[in-house]
């Protein structure tokens, strides 16, 4: 608003015998302010509002303020939300009688204007005298989460009974039609958005947003286990990536006390292992007798321990012979080190904190598998030319907790990472020092500071692929096709490395002996790829400079990124799929959005609207789709997939390390695409808005 007109408003509010009333005078016998943005009405209403701070006036008689109040009342229903505060302020709405106020706005709801009473019963925070499933789920049905969301914001006790009211919604036996029946003529209604999948999403956020204890939603969780479960028994039995030992410790960590999952692990038991491989298993998990069908009570009856445990022996035997089809650890076991005392962990420190040092660095952490939380780092790995440290982090920070010492591992982290005379390797590293944020807060900086860091993922995508005739070799051995960081091992290496690791608990302990040597081969291979590219580049497609690329230019201080800790939190599985960062080893250079292609999931329609306004070429998964066609569509036609929670689980596993990105579902679509665009470097321009707009 120019100043000359700011100044005009002001002359006229003082020639004005009432300006209240002058106001609303203007605004009933105007239309103008009921557009959105900053129109004239909203110009002026906000001035007065400045005005009136400048020129306070005695108090007003009750009879003329209720009057103006009255009047005022009613244009809320009707003015854009940019001017419900401006106007609540002037005319001290807040100040009514509340039964009035919850009139007005019950009049409102009865009239169908649910978002008008939402917005208003928000604003004079009227919440608490409210039935929050009534306010709340015709909004639901409009597709307005975000609104309802804002309803109850600020009130724990409405947060709870939300949640409690959606999680009955989930139960199994619930019929959803009963919630939709009251509002079939309900104007913009989506039933297409009001469904079980969709509310389980939104109490997941709600969760998170919160921090609401799980346990008071016991039917969104039940669901959610159940779905790990049936993801745990497809890496198992289909994809057969998941040892024997890992995947018992999954289950009976995710079925834990509950008798109706037990019920659904017995019959996924049933459908892929028989009777009898189901009732080894109820017996391994014990699973009481009682909740086993017949058939399978009457093989634990006569399954002896002795066959239990020659059965497991022969497993055994079998995993063991196919060890030798994948990379192995060349230095001897005596040389991985498990440490959980700081006194351990000083003598780690004086040989990685030395000048000219390569360390390969790789971190574990508990697959969260879709449930709410961030992941914590239960395990980091520092590889050396001749030994490999696996650092016990909740040990050692309990330790340092209880002796008033917080700041030792942060410090270290912080010394290792800034070294420039100390080369540090990983792969995907993003997702990585994000979790490490996660678990150590002190080290949300630290980006910042990096120096010397190689994330090998950026030369991956250089490196040249094996023969057509050796994906057919291992499609014919019938092994899942290897992809990310096993496979740039293979195609450097020779070998693959065995991921069937991969998705442990990493927090139980002990650590299993297989545990122990995947935790160490991971962060030892980048050692010997590193040391490979380095001497014979052409031999791997890479430009013959990338030596100097990878040893020569680390000394640079990497670009400072934004921790994108919130995205990275929502990933299931603990082990992001991250494209290139900007490391100074190989700076991926900016793309426009004309380059940059994605194929947006079913729960991310809002962030890929905003993608294409911005000009990036978007598909959108409709809403029946099941979400393994974002995988197709990725495959077939290049593009990054967007999604978030629990389907990354098993997209991530059908494209490329860096082709499956998780987004967080909690926060707003601007926000959404904000991340996006900063973690593939994609560079919006002015001619980009709108470029693929009709």
């Amino acid at each position: 608003v120019s100043r000359q007109l700011k100044e005009e408003i002001r002359r006229g509010f003082a020639r004005l015998e009432d300006p209240l009333a002058g106001l609303l005078a203007m605004l009933e016998s105007s239309t103008d302010w009921r557009g959105k943005g900053h129109s004239l009405g909203y110009c002026i209403t906000t001035e007065l509002q400045l005005w009136i701070k400048a020129h306070p006036a005695g108090p007003q008689s009750g009879t003329k303020l209720k009057k103006l109040q009255s009047r005022a009342l009613g244009l809320l229903s009707q003015c854009p939300a940019n001017l419900l505060d401006p106007l609540i302020s002037i005319y001290q709405l807040h100040t009514l009688d509340r039964n009035c106020l919850l009139e007005h706005v019950s009049h409102l709801y009865l009239q169908g204007n649910y978002k008008e009473a939402a917005l208003l019963s928000i604003k004079l925070k009227l919440q608490p005298d409210q039935d929050v499933e009534k306010m709340c789920t015709p909004l639901l049905l409009q597709d307005k989460a975000n609104l309802v969301e804002d309803y109850v914001a600020e009130y724990p006790e409405l947060q709870r009974k939300l949640l409690q009211t959606l999680d009955t919604w989930c139960e199994p036996s619930f019929n959803i039609r009963d919630i939709t029946r009251p509002y079939q003529g309900l104007s913009r209604y989506k039933p297409e958005k009001f469904n079980r999948r969709v509310l389980s999403k939104l109490v997941f956020r709600l969760l998170q947003r919160f921090n609401v204890d799980p346990a008071l939603c016991p039917n969104v969780i039940n669901q959610q286990h159940l779905r790990t479960l049936k993801y745990l028994f497809y890496k198992r039995f289909v994809e057969k990536t998941m040892t024997e030992e890992n995947w018992a410790d999954h289950i009976q960590s995710t079925v834990g006390d509950s008798r109706w999952l037990q019920a659904q692990l017995v019959q996924l038991l049933l459908r892929h292992c028989g009777a009898r491989g189901a009732a080894r298993w109820a017996l391994h998990c014990h699973l009481p007798p009682e909740t086993l069908p017949r058939a399978v009570a009457e093989e634990l009856h006569n399954l002896h321990t002795q066959d239990r445990v020659e059965e497991v022996t022969k497993a055994d035997n079998y995993e063991s012979s196919k060890k030798k089809d994948y990379y192995q650890l060349p230095i001897p076991r005596e040389n991985i080190h498990f440490l959980q005392t700081w006194e351990e962990a000083l003598q780690c420190w004086e040989k990685v904190l030395q000048p000219g040092q390569v360390v390969g660095v790789d971190m574990e952490w508990k697959p969260s598998f879709g449930m709410v939380g961030k992941p914590r780092v239960a395990l980091l790995q520092l590889a050396l030319r001749e030994e490999v440290f696996l650092l016990d982090l909740p040990r050692l920070l309990e330790q340092a907790d209880s002796r008033g010492e917080k700041e030792k591992l942060p410090r270290f982290i912080q010394m290792l990472y800034s070294d420039p005379a100390i080369t540090k390797l990983g792969y995907g590293m993003s997702g990585d020092l994000s979790s490490l944020v996660a678990t150590c807060s002190a080290l949300k900086d630290m980006e910042k500071q990096m120096q010397s860091v190689v994330d090998l993922l950026a030369v991956d995508k250089q490196v040249d692929g094996p023969s057509p005739e050796h994906s057919q070799e291992q499609e014919k051995g019938l092994r899942q096709p290897e992809k990310g960081l096993s496979l740039l091992v293979q195609h450097v290496l020779g070998k693959p490395l065995d991921k069937r690791e991969q998705l442990s608990n990493w927090e139980k302990r002990p650590l299993r002996e297989e545990q122990i040597l995947y935790a160490a081969s991971d962060a030892y291979c980048l050692l010997e790829i590193y040391e490979r590219l380095c001497k014979d580049p052409e031999s791997f497609g890479l430009s013959s400079d990338l030596t100097e690329s990878l040893v020569g230019k680390q000394s640079k201080k990497p670009k400072a990124k934004k921790q994108l800790s919130k995205q990275e939190a929502s990933s299931p599985s603990g082990q992001e799929c991250q494209g290139g960062r900007t490391e100074p080893s190989c700076p991926p250079g900016p793309i426009s959005p004309q380059e940059f292609s994605v194929v947006c999931d079913t729960m991310l329609q809002g962030l890929g609207r905003y993608l294409r306004c911005l000009g990036v070429d978007v598909r959108l998964l409709d809403n029946e789709d099941d979400h393994r066609r974002a995988a197709e569509i990725a495959r077939q036609e290049g593009r990054v997939i967007l999604t978030s929670g629990f389907p990354y689980q098993t997209l991530r596993s059908q494209v490329g390390e860096g082709r499956c990105f998780s987004v967080n579902c909690s926060e707003k679509a601007k926000e959404q695409a904000l991340q996006v665009l900063k973690h593939f470097n994609v560079q919006v321009s002015l001619g980009d808005i709108f470029s693929r707009c009709q």
